[in-house]
C-alpha cells in the first residue's frame, strides 16, 4: 500500500479514479456535471408539448430534486445570458418564471436557449433533437400560463430536462448527443494556457482558468457551490496570472478533484463519508474501500449497534459492534478483524463556508492503524466512571463533546472544531478553549455532567499529564481536586438534610467556590454544621461518623485555602466534584477507585 498523500488535491484526484469505476458513486464523466433536476418537459416525436411531469424523487416524506448526471457544468452567477444544453431551470426552457419581476430579462433567456439549440439542428441532424428545436420554435412562453399550477409547484426551483413520449431516456442521452458533447468538450482549446499542473505534476497541460464544478454541499455555503481555489481582486495578479491561473491546475485534474469531493459531499454514498463537526462540514475516505470506511460516518456520528435507526441494518450493527471491540482492545493491529490493511491510507478533510469561497478548516491524512490508534488514546483518555443512560455514551461523538461549549449549537466557536478533531485524530493536545469553553458551561449553568468531566479529565491528563484515574482517587493531594470532593461531601449532606430540595449549594455557590475558594467555603463549612446535625437526625449518627471522616479525610490534605483557581484548578475541582458525587452512589462492594489505573 502507498504512503498517503500529504496534499488535498493530490488525495482526492487520485480518487477520482477509484469512485469513477464503482456504479455506487454515479460519478460525472468529464464534460457533465450532477444537477438537480425537478421537471421534464415532455414532447411528442412532432415537437408539440405532451406534459409538463414532476421528476422529484417522491419516496421520501418530501418532494425531493433527483440528481441527475447532465453535460456541462453548474450555471455560473452573474447578469449574463449561459443557456446550457438540453437543460435549464423554467426561465430558460419554457420562458416562465414564478412572481417574475424582471419578465423582459427571462424573455432574453429563452430566446438565448432556443438561439443556441435552432444553431445546432443541421449539424446533429437526431430525430429526438430535431423534436426539441420544432418545440423551441413553435413554444412561445405566454403557453407556460396554462401550466402555471404546476411550474409554480415542482418547476419553480431545480432544473428540467427533455423527454420524448414513449422513451425511457432523456434526450440529452441519446448515444449521438453524448458523442457531440464528448467530443466537443474533450477537444483541446488552442487559446487555452498551457503549463504544469500543480495537483498531477504532468507538463505542459491546458490549464484551468476557472475551476470547475463549484463544491457543493458544504453547511453555509452558497447553494449553487463555493471554490477552494478562486481568485477575484487585481491585487491577486502577478506576472499576468490572473483568476485560477495564479495556482496552475491542469482541467483534467480541476475537473476530477472537484468532482470526487462533490461524490462525498453530497452524491448518493455521501452518508457514508460525510458528517458536520461544529461549522465544519468533514468528510473522509480511504486510499482503497475498506470496511472502516463504509462505517466510520455513523461512528462519527455517534451511532452504536444498539441504535434504533440502525435496527433493519444488521451488517452494518456488526461492524460497529466490531469496530468498537478494536478500539477497547487492541487498537490498529487488530484491524484485521473488519478485514481491512492496516496500512491502508485514510484521510480527513474539513471545510467551512467564507462568502463565495471555501476554507480548509483541517486537513490529515495517515492510515488506517494510526488513525485507530489515536481514537482509542483519545477515548482512554476521556474514559470516566460513567453513570447508565443514553445521555453517557462509551464513545462520544465529535459533535455530542463540542456540543459540552455551547448553549446551543450554534453557540460553539467556529475556531474549536478544527482544532479538536485535529487533536483527536493525531494524539495532539487538545486546544485549552476546549476546556475553557467546558468551565464556562458549568459556571453558567451549574451542572457537571458526565460528558464535561470526561472532557476535562481528557485536557487535564493529556495537555497536562494529571494521570486522572477513572474514578475517585484518595490519595490526589492537588487542593483544587479535594476542594471539589468537599464540596460535592457539603452539598450531599444539605441533601441529606433537606430531602427533596430545590436548589442546592451547588445552584448558588459552584462558580464562586471553584474560582474563588477562600472567600467561600469558610462559610459552607459553618453551614454545613448545621445540615451534619439535621441529617444526623433524620437518618441517624452513623451517617454523621461517616461523614465526619469523609471531611475530615479530604481537609487533612488542605494546608490552606486558595485564594483563586485558574483553568487548570477550575478542571481538577469540577472532576473531584464529579468523582464524589459518584463514589456516593457507588455499591459499598465496589472495587476501590484508587486501584483503578489512570487513562
Amino acid at each position: 500500500m502507498t504512503a498517503p498523500e500529504s496534499s488535498p488535491l493530490r488525495a482526492l484526484d487520485l480518487l477520482y479514479g477509484r469512485l469513477a469505476t464503482d456504479t455506487r458513486y454515479d460519478l460525472a464523466r468529464p464534460g457533465y456535471s450532477a444537477q438537480k433536476v425537478s421537471f421534464c418537459v415532455l414532447l411528442n416525436p412532432d415537437g408539440s408539448l405532451s406534459a409538463i411531469q414532476d421528476e422529484r424523487d417522491t419516496t421520501g416524506k418530501k418532494p425531493l430534486a433527483r440528481l441527475l448526471t447532465l453535460p456541462g457544468q453548474a450555471k455560473p452567477p452573474g447578469q449574463g445570458l449561459n443557456p446550457c444544453f438540453l437543460w435549464d431551470n423554467s426561465a430558460y426552457l419554457l420562458g416562465y418564471k414564478p412572481e417574475d419581476e424582471k419578465p423582459e430579462r427571462t424573455a432574453k433567456a429563452f430566446a438565448a436557449f432556443r438561439e443556441r439549440h435552432l444553431a445546432l439542428e443541421s449539424t446533429l441532424a437526431d430525430p429526438d433533437f430535431t423534436a426539441v428545436c420544432t418545440f423551441l420554435r413553435t413554444w412561445m412562453p405566454a403557453h407556460a400560463l396554462e401550466h402555471k399550477a404546476h411550474l409554480d409547484d415542482f418547476a419553480a426551483t431545480g432544473f428540467g430536462v427533455f423527454r420524448l413520449v414513449g422513451e425511457h431516456a432523456y434526450v440529452h442521452d441519446r448515444p449521438a448527443l453524448a458523442a457531440y458533447w464528448e467530443r466537443l468538450e474533450l477537444a483541446a482549446d488552442p487559446d487555452a494556457p498551457r503549463g504544469q499542473c500543480l495537483i498531477s505534476g504532468d507538463a505542459d497541460q491546458p490549464l484551468a482558468q476557472l475551476i470547475e464544478p463549484a463544491i457543493k454541499g458544504v453547511s453555509g455555503a452558497q447553494s449553487s457551490g463555493a471554490k477552494i481555489i478562486s481568485f477575484n481582486c487585481d491585487s491577486f495578479i502577478s506576472y499576468g496570472k490572473d483568476q485560477a491561473l495564479n495556482s496552475p491546475i491542469s482541467q483534467a485534474s480541476a475537473f476530477r478533484h472537484a468532482t470526487a469531493l462533490n461524490a462525498l459531499l453530497a452524491g448518493p454514498q455521501s452518508r457514508l463519508h460525510r458528517v458536520q463537526v461544529g461549522d465544519a462540514t468533514t468528510v473522509f475516505w480511504t486510499g482503497a474501500p475498506t470496511v472502516t470506511e463504509s462505517l466510520f460516518a455513523a461512528f462519527l456520528d455517534g451511532h452504536t449497534p444498539e441504535s434504533e435507526d440502525l435496527a433493519q441494518d444488521e451488517t452494518l450493527r456488526a461492524r460497529l459492534g466490531t469496530f468498537f471491540e478494536v478500539l477497547r482492545t487492541g487498537g490498529g493491529r487488530t484491524l484485521d478483524r473488519l478485514t481491512d490493511d492496516a496500512t491502508t491510507p485514510f484521510y480527513v478533510l474539513g471545510l467551512s463556508p467564507n462568502a463565495a469561497r471555501l476554507s480548509v478548516r483541517f486537513w490529515h491524512a495517515s492510515t488506517l492503524a494510526s488513525l485507530v490508534d489515536h481514537l482509542r488514546d483519545h477515548y482512554d483518555a476521556l474514559r470516566l466512571v460513567r453513570p447508565p443512560g443514553p445521555q453517557n455514551p462509551e464513545f462520544p461523538a465529535a459533535w455530542q463533546l463540542l456540543r459540552q461549549t455551547g448553549r446551543e449549537s450554534k453557540d460553539i466557536s467556529p475556531l474549536l472544531a478544527g482544532p479538536f478533531l485535529r487533536a483527536v485524530l493525531t494524539g495532539a493536545p487538545y486546544p485549552p478553549t476546549l476546556a475553557s469553553a467546558v468551565i464556562a458551561r458549568i459556571r453558567a449553568d451549574r451542572e457537571i455532567t458526565y460528558l464535561r468531566a470526561s472532557i476535562l479529565k481528557a485536557f487535564l491528563n493529556r495537555n497536562h499529564d494529571k494521570k486522572i484515574p477513572m474514578s475517585l482517587d484518595l490519595t490526589r493531594p492537588e487542593p483544587a481536586y479535594r476542594l471539589g470532593r468537599l464540596f460535592a461531601a457539603l452539598e450531599k449532606t444539605q441533601e441529606d438534610a433537606l430531602p427533596g430540595i430545590n436548589a442546592t449549594i451547588r445552584d448558588r455557590f459552584y462558580s464562586a467556590a471553584s474560582a474563588t475558594p477562600s472567600t467561600v467555603f469558610p462559610r459552607l463549612l459553618r453551614t454545613y454544621q448545621h445540615h451534619l446535625t439535621k441529617a444526623a437526625g433524620e437518618r441517624g449518627m452513623g451517617l454523621k461518623v461517616n461523614r465526619e471522616r469523609l471531611v475530615q479525610e479530604i481537609c487533612s490534605g488542605l494546608a490552606d485555602m486558595p485564594a483563586h483557581l485558574g483553568l487548570e484548578g477550575q478542571s481538577l475541582f469540577a472532576l473531584g466534584y464529579y468523582h464524589q458525587r459518584q463514589a456516593f452512589f457507588t455499591k459499598a462492594d465496589a472495587k476501590p477507585a484508587e486501584a483503578q489505573p489512570a487513562a
